[in-house]
């Protein structure tokens, strides 16, 4: 028997008379396209996640039930594409939904062309697919967006066409569902995936200057940098009043002539200088005879 493939409109739905279905993610990579995500949440009649592990995504991607599951991505003739598994017969009766997003890296969903979930039948052989929905961005600013969602209906499953936005990235949209997630990634979040747990570790941004305040001008990168010249050390006891430096050796009364030893006097102490009248031997004055 032929399966008819259902063109889904946005809010419309349909229902599904299989036990296990296969949502694939699918679109055209290109210059300038970010790499796009699924993810799926599993809800609670409240409408929000039960805890943080009915959160699976490219971090987390096996419910521990093992009944929801993200496969590895795949590129074939058509593009590239992103799965989320979902084994809804055996799902726990307090699931009540399940949620299939994507979410963007590098960029907003203006930028990712032809992006579609395609629901298929995954008790068998992969065949025609049993719906279809193109997903387009409604402002062009979402980074992350509801493709659709499985949801129960009496004793069986439906699928609905969502299409939602949001221009918070996956995890403000995972923040909005109940998953808790600290101050520090949702601030990361704004430059990609790593705003999310299990991201690499960025640095920390040095501190701002004393003073500074937003808006004011930074520092001129092309600026010539003016280094000042080294300091000397230090003594670390002054000389004493009634003593003239004398560059490193043990100090000299000022008042009395140094012995010189074959050395020049340090330069601006002249009341050290010796008399115009007086001559050094060849020698020095250790060797003087007498």
């Amino acid at each position: 028997m032929a399966v008819m493939t259902h063109a889904m409109l946005k809010g419309s739905n349909v229902p599904l008379d299989t036990a296990a279905v296969r949502a694939v993610l699918r679109w055209t990579p290109g210059p300038g396209v970010p790499d796009v995500d699924a993810s799926a949440l599993l809800l609670g009649p409240s409408g929000r996640v039960r805890s943080d592990e009915d959160f699976v995504f490219y971090n987390q991607p096996r419910h521990p039930s093992g009944l929801v599951r993200r496969l590895p991505k795949k590129r074939d003739a058509a593009g590239l594409t992103d799965t989320v598994e979902a084994d809804l017969g055996h799902l726990d009766a307090s699931v009540d939904r399940v949620v299939v997003a994507a979410s963007s890296d590098g960029g907003t969903f203006r930028s990712v062309s032809d992006l579609r979930i395609l629901l298929y039948d995954a008790t068998g052989p992969e065949r025609e697919p049993l719906a279809l929905f193109e997903v387009t961005a409604e402002t062009g600013e979402e980074t992350a967006v509801i493709c659709g969602e499985l949801y129960r209906r009496g004793d069986g499953w439906k699928f609905r066409a969502v299409g939602q936005g949001y221009p918070t990235g996956l995890v403000g949209l995972a923040t909005d569902f109940g998953i808790s997630v600290d101050e520090d990634a949702q601030e990361e979040a704004q430059g990609g995936r790593d705003g999310l747990p299990g991201g690499p570790d960025a640095p920390p941004a040095p501190p701002a200057p004393e003073g500074a305040h937003e808006g004011a001008p930074g520092p001129d990168p092309d600026a010539t940098a003016v280094v000042p010249p080294p300091v000397p050390p230090q003594p670390a006891v002054p000389p004493r009043p009634d003593r003239a430096p004398a560059y490193g050796y043990p100090q000299q009364p000022v008042n009395v002539p140094a012995p010189a030893y074959g050395y020049p006097q340090p330069v601006g102490a002249p009341e050290q200088h010796p008399s115009p009248d007086f001559r050094m031997p060849p020698m020095g004055p250790q060797f003087v005879t007498s």
